[in-house]
């Protein structure tokens, strides 16, 4: 079968047939697809407010760093640390040049591969991440934590890690749960 429009396909014997009905989904499926979406837009316009209000720093930026701080030896692969921040290699590359420049974050090339390079949070860096956590922690525990009981505290974490493996099977939670 060649597919040439959503409406129709057209069968290798030259005949149109309508394409199947999509599988829309239901008032509950809808109702939770829009709360999440929802939820995707607001939540980290929320947590970057904070972050600039208190530590002048994107959350983005902040989420480096704190990846790094946790990190061993605060250093990691910039393909790793990309995933863990959820960008592009590219995208985290323009934040670290600027956390370079600011001091808190250094560049090397990797000395067991000489074509990966790591990025190492600094002294600078690590009490600049230091300085910024209660404010984070302070603003993740009123928006995500504190809304919810522990059990849904749990069953978040289950549906977030679920969720996660479906956009990306080999991803840091892959071996998670």
């Amino acid at each position: 079968m060649i597919r040439f429009c959503a409406c129709f396909k057209l069968e290798y014997n030259g005949s149109v047939s309508e394409e199947l009905e999509p599988r829309w989904l239901d008032g509950d499926e809808r109702e939770s697809w829009y709360a999440l979406a929802l939820l995707l837009n607001q939540l980290p316009a929320a947590l970057d407010a904070r972050m600039q209000r208190d530590a002048g720093i994107s959350q983005f930026d902040y989420m480096v760093l704190s990846a790094l701080s946790m990190a061993p030896e605060r250093t990691m692969r910039m393909s790793l640390l990309a995933e863990y921040a959820g960008a592009r290699l590219s995208r985290l590359s323009n934040v670290i040049s600027k956390l370079e420049k600011r001091g808190w974050v250094r560049r090397s090339t990797d000395p067991g591969n000489g074509r990966t390079t790591l990025a190492t949070l600094t002294e600078e860096g690590f009490t600049r991440v230091k300085q910024a956590a209660p404010g984070h922690v302070a603003e993740v525990r009123r928006l995500v934590i504190g809304p919810l009981t522990k059990a849904q505290q749990r069953q978040l974490t289950v549906i977030a890690g679920r969720m996660l493996r479906a956009i990306n099977p080999d991803g840091p939670l892959s071996a998670a749960r």
